[in-house]
């Protein structure tokens, strides 16, 4: 029979879960499943309600600017029925690096939209942006799903930027059937999903967290860094997923400043 490790120490270390034995954390798992499936029930009523809101038609001829000129916003569809879209904040004349690392954070875990082009669902990406520093930040970026400038363009097409939004095609007519923003959007990064299963949560200074655990910062402080991996918004940071791209170096003009969340 194996023997059990003295985790006296241990279970009494500041900042850190109790230990116990397996079939003990088992029981507290099962209790904690109990409220995580509610919760999840919960979820689906409010999906079931959402597919009952109303909606808003608007003109589908609407024009968009698109990598190659203007085109009608029915368009976006490509022929599915459904379209969702995120709508990029944009700061006028800022470096790549000085972009909304919301904004690019949401985007980069909306690479690849294949799954839901199988599901008869179109994705695009708007943005308030310049066309043409839009297909440079693009192009950077190595995003391969379309970009719209949307800028001048009246609700429920342009308007406020930082929202998952979802338009349905009926032939020629197109309508407004949801829109989310803030914490809503939160549903496809999927690695805050991921850290909420982790001991320490996000890091972030809001969490509920044990007494002596660590204290956190402020929301979205870690998603800017530099080079190093270092969470700031300092002079030398970029939104985190651009240290991924080739031509990310450490700099030390981020444009506008006072605009992270």
């Amino acid at each position: 029979m194996p023997t059990t490790p003295d985790d006296s120490t241990a279970s009494q270390a500041p900042g850190r879960p109790p230990v116990t034995d397996l079939a003990t954390w088992q029981r507290a798992r099962d209790e904690l499943l109990v409220r995580e499936k509610a919760h999840t029930r919960e979820g689906d009523a409010i999906a079931a309600a959402r597919r009952r809101l109303p909606m808003v038609e608007f003109d589908s001829a609407v024009e968009v600017a698109g990598p190659d000129g203007p085109v009608p916003f029915l368009d976006l569809f490509e022929g599915r029925d459904e379209l969702v879209v995120y709508k990029h904040m944009w700061y006028d004349g800022a470096p790549h690096q000085g972009q909304c690392e919301g904004c690019t954070t949401t985007a980069w875990h909306l690479k690849d939209a294949v799954y839901l082009n199988a599901r008869g669902v179109s994705f695009a990406v708007l943005t308030s942006g310049p066309a043409d520093e839009v297909a440079s930040y693009v192009a950077f970026m190595g995003y391969t799903q379309p970009w719209y400038s949307v800028r001048d363009v009246a609700p429920p097409v342009g308007g406020d930027m930082g929202h998952l939004t979802c338009y349905l095609r009926d032939g020629d007519r197109t309508f407004l059937t949801y829109s989310t923003t803030g914490r809503g959007n939160e549903r496809v990064n999927g690695s805050m999903g991921l850290l909420d299963m982790t001991p320490y949560g996000r890091g972030e200074a809001w969490e509920d967290k044990p007494e002596d655990w660590p204290e956190g910062l402020a929301a979205c402080w870690s998603w800017r860094s530099d080079a190093d991996g270092t969470p700031t918004w300092g002079p030398t940071s970029r939104p985190v997923p651009q240290w991924t791209r080739p031509d990310a170096t450490p700099v030390h003009t981020l444009g506008r400043r006072g605009h992270h969340h």
